[in-house]
């Protein structure tokens, strides 16, 4: 896969209710299309907006570990495990261990702005958990400022999130200089820029764009101004048949 850098444009596309959600997917359901398909642990990833103040239905899911970031507003959440609403906002993170099965609904406010992403645990393991659910306020995570680089732990070292899916990290960076990222061999990195532009080996990258970094092991970024990074460092094997593989075998 080496280093790709998938434009908005290129990524899979989503609304709910009649366009009152619109959604740009990195990494959308098959059926969706879009230059990514699922890879390693990363089984589905959408950026969601509400246009206006808007909810998405109570629906099921098994076996898949979902999360939601708040990237800007304010959102609320029911779910059957707690049966109650519960509201996050900016920086709040939700996780959902759907387990042997939950349903949840989610209200977007106006101009709010969501990452969902699901990733992939050995359902032969998790299917047979009972579901569980955690929420978690943006001063819950570590942060630490290295010069002009403020970095914020939402999964690794410091971090109260845990999973059941093999090892992830997700930072967060905030970069008004020059960042480096490294990663092993046996990684791949995916990155979202939330906002702002810069240069990646020698190409632009801008708001919106999904990367994803397989060889390389070091990515230096110089920003134009200030940019805010999404990163989810996954294992390039698992070690255990994937949702994405299994369902492959039916394709």
């Amino acid at each position: 896969m080496s280093l790709r850098i998938i434009s908005k444009s290129q990524q899979a596309k989503g609304n709910f209710n009649g366009g009152q959600i619109v959604e740009n997917k990195p990494i959308g359901f098959p059926r969706e299309g879009g230059f990514v398909r699922p890879f390693s642990s990363l089984f589905y990833w959408a950026r969601a907006k509400g246009i206006v103040g808007s909810t998405i239905g109570l629906h099921p899911h098994q076996g898949f570990e979902i999360m939601s970031f708040v990237l800007k507003g304010d959102i609320r959440h029911y779910d059957t495990k707690t049966d109650e609403w519960k509201p996050l906002t900016a920086g709040d993170v939700q996780i959902i261990r759907a387990g042997s099965g939950i349903e949840h609904a989610e209200r977007l406010e106006k101009d709010s702005v969501i990452f969902q992403i699901w990733v992939d645990p050995d359902l032969s393991k998790t299917l047979s958990k009972p579901a569980s659910y955690d929420d978690y306020p943006l001063d819950a995570f570590p942060v630490t400022q290295d010069g002009d680089v403020e970095k914020r732990i939402l999964i690794g070292e410091g971090s109260p999130l845990t999973l059941d899916t093999t090892p992830i990290h997700i930072t967060r960076y905030n970069l008004k200089g020059k960042l480096e990222i490294a990663k092993g061999d046996d990684k791949i990195l995916a990155l979202y820029i939330i906002s702002g532009s810069g240069m990646l080996d020698g190409q632009t990258i801008e708001q919106d764009d999904f990367i994803i970094a397989e060889d390389e092991n070091l990515l230096a970024i110089d920003p134009h101004g200030e940019m805010d990074i999404f990163a989810i460092e996954v294992a390039k094997e698992t070690g255990y048949k994937t949702y994405a593989e299994r369902a492959a075998r039916f394709a």
